[in-house]
């Protein structure tokens, strides 16, 4: 009988910002169009406001991405030059420091000092960056890839609210795209915990509460501050 487990973990990167993207489309234009629609603003205007928002969360999640990440993977790039130096100057006591670690993790000496004399043979580097510093292929940083995943779904997301509100007569605008938006909340949080591994209903609340109160408040503030058109 082959026993196979299905992991989850290789889908950190990219499923973190592809959750986070079309999340953040949702909600920050469903509430910018509410904020402009709270102000009793022709549709036109909260179509004009739409789009803009669209095309500039957009960019900035790209940009965002890209920074943030790039920033974590010169840090992994600079601590693999500090172990590569000091594998090419001090190799027998990176082989003990890497035998250390395995007794320290319940391996018994003489086994531990055998598997890291062996994976040091076979790949030095990638031994000491794996179980020393904690850098593997699944937690590597990749900017490009979660630059154009968080505009790619953030444009998605944000494409939901603006075509309920171009579809939606004016008079029923703030409760449609309102109700809509915390449907397609909900639908993302269950599709993000299905293909995550975690639990369904709790992240579906979880992304609708944030989400209905972000909608709140940036409506109380259009009516607050808002004039008749």
């Amino acid at each position: 009988m082959i026993h196979k487990e299905h992991h989850r973990s290789h889908r950190a990167g990219w499923l973190r910002a592809a959750v986070l993207g079309a999340n953040d489309g949702i909600v920050s234009t469903s509430s910018l169009i509410l904020g402009v629609a709270a102000a009793n603003t022709a549709q036109s205007d909260i179509m004009l406001a739409g789009v803009a928002g669209l095309v500039a969360g957009a960019m900035s999640m790209a940009a965002g991405e890209y920074v943030s990440v790039s920033s974590q993977a010169d840090t992994e790039h600079a601590d693999l030059d500090i172990e590569r130096k000091a594998l090419a100057e001090h190799y027998d006591f990176e082989q003990q420091e890497l035998a250390a670690i395995y007794e320290a993790r319940g391996v018994a000496p003489e086994v531990a000092s055998l598997v890291s004399e062996q994976l040091m043979q076979h790949d030095a580097l990638g031994a000491h960056a794996r179980d020393e510093i904690g850098i593997t292929d699944i937690s590597q940083a990749r900017p490009l890839q979660a630059a154009l995943s968080s505009a790619a779904t953030f444009t998605f997301g944000a494409l939901l609210p603006l075509l309920v509100a171009w579809w939606a007569p004016p008079s029923q605008l703030i409760v449609l795209v309102a109700v809509c938006s915390l449907f397609f909340l909900a639908f993302l949080g269950a599709v993000a915990a299905r293909v995550g591994g975690a639990p369904i209903i709790k992240a579906a609340v979880r992304v609708m509460f944030w989400g209905a109160l972000a909608m709140a408040l940036t409506s109380a503030i259009g009516r607050v501050f808002g004039v008749v058109a």
